[in-house]
């Protein structure tokens, strides 16, 4: 077989022409129609893919500007979260020092109010015992008196009129000495 008896093979100017001008219509025609097309297509979509990435770096990073202030804030809320808990820490402190206080004045008052009352009760039982011993001394000398007539009037073996018994009623108390008793109390 020689080179030149394939047909494929073979140089035939004309045929090679019109394959020239038909590729050069082709190509013509597929660049007008279809390459500008699909080039502008596969632009496009490049420009919506760089503009959908530019967007995703704008989120990302929009993201992490909120994670960042998210951080922030939950820090905060934290340390006012402290803050409260130390401001209430402290009122209840201060509330408990007041109660306390409160509590012991309460107390103190009603010890003096005890006292007070004690001594007002001494003072009363101070009295009635003073009220009492007077009432026993003139029962004691209205006793001694009587028994003064009495002793008189055997002695004298007479009655004694109300001048003489009131006399010797004056007389004899007036020996007397009523203070040994009062001492006592």
């Amino acid at each position: 077989m020689l080179l030149g008896a394939n047909p494929l093979i073979q140089v035939t100017p004309g045929l090679m022409i019109w394959t020239i001008v038909c590729f050069l219509i082709a190509l013509f025609v597929l660049k007008r129609y279809a390459f500008g097309p699909i080039q502008k297509l596969i632009d496009e979509r490049r420009e919506r893919i760089r503009r959908a990435l530019d967007e995703a770096d704008e989120a990302r990073e929009e993201a992490r500007k909120l994670l960042e202030e998210h951080r922030k804030l939950i820090g905060e809320a934290r340390g006012e979260a402290e803050d409260i808990r130390t401001v209430a820490r402290h009122e209840a402190e201060a509330q408990l020092r007041r109660v306390k206080d409160e509590a012991e004045a309460d107390l103190r008052r009603v010890k003096d109010e005890a006292e007070a009352d004690r001594q007002r009760r001494l003072e009363e039982t101070k009295r009635q015992i003073e009220a009492e011993t007077r009432r026993a001394l003139e029962a004691i000398r209205a006793e001694v008196a009587e028994l003064s007539l009495l002793a008189a009037e055997k002695v004298t073996r007479r009655s004694l009129d109300d001048k003489d018994q009131r006399r010797l009623i004056d007389e004899a108390i007036g020996e007397l000495d009523f203070s040994v008793l009062e001492r006592n109390d």
